[in-house]
């Protein structure tokens, strides 16, 4: 059931195997061994991809659950709910976790040696449940669903410069100054030509900008910002450091669109683990700590 399962999330065989550490001939041989003992397909093949047929779809639902109550009556044997201790499972986006994730739990794995972790980062939304993971950091605006979600802190977009950039050029003091700015776009988050802003009143606002330069990732429009080459618009969390030894300052707060939960979930059903237990009470706390030192900086201007 294990192989199967894993071969499905993987969506190939070889995948499959390198998840569970097994060499792709065992991998083929226990789903042909499976599918003798059921007595049917569970997977159609072809050139480019594998296919749940009916009855595997069917039967897949059926193994997660019981693979699920495997692993929970193992964790109760083992101690889990009475000791912090076990491999917890964690994900988070890509520069979050680089930035903000990765110290939080390399302080929590120093305080529990009996904890070890395995951190995936990655900018899709993981599905706890189905993929086996104890918690994970999402930001934006959660959907009803059987997760808990504790929010660690809110995250805007917010529009910054180097202190030299300013000094040579000035300081914007109102969204009508930006189009005779140079600007930095992080095409991920905004179109070359025009920044849009949203008030709170939820009316939008389109701003057109001359981009000097236009990047696919957010740390090259942060340098960039660095060098003095313009302003640039990322997300609040990116540039925490930054704001706060004064590398970047930060402008138009007034004009910032409304701001998004940052928050730590995990699964709701059942019995809470003791590993798990423990980082969400030891991460969220630090988390909300460095979120929120972003907006202790001290901006040298703000428009009215």
């Amino acid at each position: 059931m294990s192989v199967f399962a894993a071969i499905v999330d993987g969506g190939s065989l070889s995948s499959a195997g390198r998840r569970l550490n097994l060499p792709l001939a065992t991998v083929s041989r226990k789903l042909a061994d499976l599918e003798a003992h059921l007595k049917t397909r569970l997977l159609t093949r072809s050139t480019r991809k594998l296919v749940l047929t009916d009855a595997g779809r069917d039967y897949l639902d059926a193994c997660r659950q019981i693979l699920e109550q495997v692993e929970e009556a193992e964790r109760a044997a083992s101690g889990a709910y009475a000791k912090v201790k076990g491999q917890i499972v964690v994900a988070a986006p890509i520069v979050f976790g680089r930035l903000h994730v990765v110290p939080v739990a390399a302080a929590f794995l120093e305080a529990h040696p009996e904890v070890d972790m395995h951190l995936r980062l990655g900018d899709r939304n993981v599905n706890l449940i189905e993929e086996h993971v104890d918690a994970a950091l999402r930001i934006g605006t959660l959907p009803d669903s059987n997760l808990v979600a504790t929010q660690v802190g809110s995250i805007r977009r917010i529009v910054c410069a180097s202190p030299a950039y300013l000094k040579r050029f000035g300081t914007p003091q109102a969204l009508d100054d930006l189009p005779a700015h140079r600007c930095i776009t992080f095409h991920g988050l905004e179109a070359a030509s025009a920044w849009i802003f949203a008030g709170a009143d939820g009316r939008k606002r389109q701003v057109r900008v001359h981009s000097r330069m236009t990047v696919s990732t957010a740390d090259a429009a942060i340098e960039a910002a660095f060098l003095g080459l313009g302003l640039t618009r990322v997300l609040s969390y990116q540039v925490v450091d930054a704001l706060q030894d004064g590398r970047l300052v930060r402008l138009l707060i007034d004009h910032e669109s409304p701001a998004v939960p940052a928050s730590l979930i995990y699964p709701g059903q059942g019995r809470l683990p003791m590993k798990t237990r423990a980082f969400i009470d030891f991460a969220a706390g630090r988390l909300r700590e460095r979120l929120g030192s972003a907006y202790r900086s001290s901006p040298a201007n703000r428009s009215r």
